[in-house]
């Protein structure tokens, strides 16, 4: 017999719709950390990510009653296709999307990064999530948004199209001008700190 966490996600799925509620909760936190730190991403605010958060395992849990998953799915991808849209149903019903800020690691609860780390290795691992929220949080908001999906939600280019309602090309050019607009930051910022 399969321990749960041997188990795959859609062994799981059929395991709580069969009525094994902790199949569920096996699922749930096997994919938090990488939910959470896609909305928090998203919309830059700790307490309002943590009621997205809530709000997407509630319409989740909704859909998996109904039948709305598919089994021929990846479970992740479709988690994070719910978490982007209520994303962006929070903010049109706002009328605004969050304004430019640099949200911390330890604000992200180590879901960005986790393990045991020499207070050497510490400092630098926050110094570099700093710096590379910085930069993300500078670029055009259709780049950011995809270089979240693709390299925090680890969506395939496909994925992220169905993702954001765009064409695969458009994907794969988003994410390459996103990493080619960091890449002439920090090009920018060396060159300024050499003056």
């Amino acid at each position: 017999m399969k321990r749960y966490c041997d188990l795959t996600d859609e062994e799981l799925i059929k395991m709580y719709r069969s009525g094994n509620d902790h199949a569920f909760s096996v699922l749930v936190h096997r994919h938090k950390n990488r939910i959470f730190t896609t909305i928090m991403l998203l919309v830059k605010d700790r307490c309002l990510a943590e009621d997205i958060f809530q709000d997407v395992f509630i319409k989740i849990i909704n859909a998996l009653n109904e039948g709305h998953y598919l089994d021929n799915s990846r479970f992740i991808a479709w988690a994070v296709r719910i978490a982007h849209n209520c994303c962006i149903s929070h903010f049109r019903k706002k009328n605004a999307w969050p304004a430019f800020s640099v949200v911390y690691k330890d604000e992200l609860a180590g879901s960005v990064h986790e393990g045991v780390e020499s207070h050497e290795q510490h400092i630098m691992t926050h110094e570099t999530h700093v710096a590379v929220r910085a930069l993300l949080d500078r670029l055009p908001e259709a780049q950011r948004e995809a270089l979240i999906l693709r390299y925090y939600a680890d969506l395939s280019f496909k994925e992220i199209a169905q993702t954001v309602n765009i064409g695969i090309n458009t994907a794969l050019g988003r994410v390459r001008y996103a990493v080619m607009n960091m890449r002439k930051m920090i090009e920018c910022e060396e060159a300024l700190q050499a003056v």
